[in-house]
């Protein structure tokens, strides 16, 4: 860990002034989560630990055993300590773009490359930020992020955001932080999490199949139909406003058809919810916030998703090599790289079910 924390340190000094409070924030956050880590062995060895805290860690562990023998994801420290950081969230993450478009704005940062977003482990800071980007004119969103990678620079611990969380979701989110260790490419984001979000979502369904977990597989198919069914009402709404914003219209129209496009969006979104049988977790994100930065936040882990689909279909359903199939794709320039992915989201071998039910599952 020295050899990291000295990079980091020489990193943090040959930054600019005005980067230096950002990154004295991130290594500050990063060193507290590292505190209150403890090794997951020793915790659930210990009496004193609440017994429904030990059955997840257990559950945890065997998943992330899983992810590096059944997936071809790293084998290494992650996910071996575990953290109660006494919060809902890890870190906050601010996303923003301008008033009239929905291409988010990019920030560059030392060892990842550029990204959509700014991520804060001081909620303060974060918030400041945010105020000044509003104040600058741009529509701005923070969420509120459950966990992270540090792309294996550090080995990542268990949190309580969501060490309770079922089992398909927990296995989901902790192969997608596992496959951005196994690939990340610079300055390309969406690329990133596209990947990240098919190798958890396929990597789920592997999981909860060879368990044999019957009702949490059941759980895990429609978790993931009411999350197509969000996307789906988001991508019309982007699609409008695209169109919108590209139009010829002058900047009050566009304002005015903007606020009504949004309107409508919650409007479709109070109808979808009448067959979601009372469950309400999206009503805080169409509550607060909802901007062209939202909407660019959910495109960014989305929009290419099919493609990935499309290649683990034509690697044979092979973990291994579907990782490097898409370790080739990201060696490819920027532009041939976004081509191949828009060839496979139209490929024949992408079929639009959800994963599950694309095998007979239970259907909502």
């Amino acid at each position: 860990m020295f050899w990291k924390l000295l990079t980091i340190g020489l990193a943090l000094t040959l930054s600019g002034c005005t980067d230096l409070a950002y990154y004295r924030q991130a290594a500050a956050g990063q060193w507290a989560l590292w505190q209150a880590s403890q090794p997951v062995a020793d915790i659930i060895a210990d009496s004193a630990t609440p017994a429904a805290l030990r059955q997840r860690l257990e559950t945890a562990q065997a998943i992330r055993a899983f992810a590096s023998a059944e997936l071809a994801l790293p084998d290494n420290g992650s996910y071996q300590h575990y953290a109660d950081l006494q919060r809902p969230w890890v870190v906050k993450n601010v996303f923003a773009a301008p008033e009239l478009s929905l291409e988010p704005r990019q920030w560059c940062f030392l060892m990842v490359g550029c990204l959509s977003y700014r991520g804060y482990f001081d909620p303060e800071a974060a918030q400041e930020w945010a105020e000044a980007s509003r104040a600058g004119g741009d529509d701005v969103y923070i969420a509120d992020i459950s966990a992270y990678s540090t792309l294996g620079w550090f080995d990542d611990p268990l949190l309580n955001t969501f060490i309770h969380w079922p089992d398909g979701r927990l296995a989901e989110l902790l192969f997608h932080e596992l496959a951005h260790q196994r690939l990340y490419v610079a300055n390309d984001t969406a690329f990133n999490e596209a990947y990240a979000t098919a190798v958890g979502r396929l990597g789920a369904e592997r999981w909860l199949e060879q368990r044999g977990l019957a009702r949490e597989q059941a759980e895990y198919v429609v978790d993931v139909q009411r999350r197509e069914q969000f996307l789906q009402l988001t991508t019309e709404a982007r699609e409008q406003l695209a169109t919108l914003y590209t139009s010829s219209r002058s900047a009050a129209e566009k304002r005015t058809d903007k606020q009504r496009i949004l309107a409508e969006l919650r409007e479709r979104y109070q109808a979808l919810k009448q067959h979601w049988d009372g469950y309400a977790g999206y009503d805080r994100w169409f509550a607060q916030d909802l901007n062209n930065a939202k909407l660019a936040g959910v495109s960014t882990y989305h929009r290419q998703v099919p493609a990935f689909l499309a290649l683990f279909a034509r690697e044979g359903r092979d973990f291994a090599a579907f990782h490097r199939a898409a370790e080739a794709l990201g060696r490819l320039p920027p532009d041939e790289r976004e081509g191949r992915l828009r060839e496979l989201h139209y490929s024949p071998d992408f079929h639009s079910e959800p994963f599950l039910t694309r095998r007979g599952g239970p259907q909502e």
